[in-house]
C-alpha cells in the first residue's frame, strides 16, 4: 500500500531496489550494513534487496562480503546508447573534425536535465579530456550544453534556470543566472558555444549545436583540449569547420532547413 502522499502506483520495493542500484554506482563496493546506512533502512531488508539483485545477475558479491555492481548494468546503458542512430551517423563527422584537430571529439545529447556523452574519439595526446560514454555533465558550465541551450526556446531556458543550481565548480563557473543568460545570447548570436575553464581547470572546449527532424537542438559536437593547445586564436580558427560539421549532421537527421543563423 501506498504511503500516505505518495501516487498510488508507487511500487515502494520496486524504487527502493533502484535506490541499491544507484547507491553501489556511486560508491563501488558497499556491505549491507553500509548500504542500509546510506539509506536510513534497516539491514534485513537491504540484505534481501541485495541478494535479489544478485540472483537477477546486476550485483555481485565479493569475497570480503560487499557488493558491487555486475556488467550487466553497464549492458542495459549500452543498449540504450545503441539506440541513438545519430551515434552511427555522426561518426564519420566527428572522425574529420578528429583528423583536422587532433583533440578529442564529443557527441553530447541533452536529456532535459544534464548533458549525456553518447560518444567520442580520443585525442592521441596523452595530455586530454577524458569522459566516459554514458557520463553526464552539468549543462551550464560545459561547451555542449551551452550550444544546446542557446538554441532551446525561451520557455525551456527559464525553466531550466529556474530549476539548476549553479554550483561553481571552478574559478571560472558562470553562477549567475543573468550572466548564463547573456553567455547564451552570445552564443546564439555566433552559433557556437565556448567553455573556458568552466567545467575542470585546464580545459577548454569549444561547441555547435545539432537539430534534429523537428529543428530541436537535442544534441551537439564539441572539441575540447588541454588549455596549452587550446589558445583562444586555435578555437576561433576551429569555428567554422565545427559549425560545417554541427549543419551537415543536421540535415543527415532531418533537419532540412539549408539556411539557418546559428550556423552560417
Amino acid at each position: 500500500m501506498p504511503t500516505k502522499g505518495e501516487k498510488y502506483y508507487v511500487i515502494s520495493s520496486l524504487g527502493k531496489g533502484l535506490r541499491v542500484l544507484e547507491l553501489l554506482a556511486n560508491h563501488g563496493e558497499l556491505g549491507v550494513s553500509a548500504v542500509a546506512a546510506h539509506l536510513q533502512t534497516n539491514r534485513a531488508g537491504c540484505h534481501r534487496f541485495l541478494l535479489t539483485l544478485r540472483d537477477l545477475g546486476y550485483v555481485e558479491k565479493t569475497e570480503d562480503a560487499r557488493y558491487r555492481l555486475t556488467f550487466k548494468v553497464l549492458e542495459l546503458g549500452m543498449k540504450k546508447l545503441n539506440r541513438f542512430e545519430i551515434r552511427y551517423i555522426a561518426r564519420p563527422l566527428m572522425q574529420e573534425l578528429s583528423s583536422a584537430f587532433g583533440e578529442t571529439v564529443n557527441l553530447g545529447h541533452w536529456d532535459g536535465r544534464v548533458i549525456v556523452y553518447l560518444d567520442k574519439i580520443d585525442s592521441a595526446e596523452i595530455l586530454r579530456m577524458d569522459s566516459g560514454l554514458g557520463a553526464v555533465a552539468p549543462a551550464y558550465c560545459t561547451g555542449l550544453g551551452k550550444a544546446i541551450l542557446a538554441f532551446l526556446p525561451p520557455e525551456e531556458i527559464t525553466a531550466y534556470l529556474r530549476g539548476v543550481q549553479l554550483q561553481p565548480l571552478t574559478p571560472h563557473t558562470i553562477t549567475s543566472a543573468e550572466a548564463l543568460r547573456e553567455e547564451l545570447a552570445r552564443t546564439r548570436a555566433r552559433g557556437f558555444a565556448v567553455d573556458n575553464e568552466e567545467l575542470s581547470l585546464g580545459l577548454r572546449c569549444v561547441s555547435a549545436p545539432v537539430f534534429d527532424y523537428a529543428g530541436r537542438s537535442s544534441f551537439a559536437l564539441s572539441v575540447s583540449g588541454p588549455t596549452q593547445r587550446m589558445s583562444e586564436s586555435r578555437i576561433a580558427s576551429m569555428t567554422v569547420d565545427i559549425k560545417n560539421v554541427c549543419r551537415r549532421l543536421s540535415e543527415k537527421i532531418g533537419d532540412s532547413r539549408s539556411r539557418r543563423d546559428a550556423t552560417n
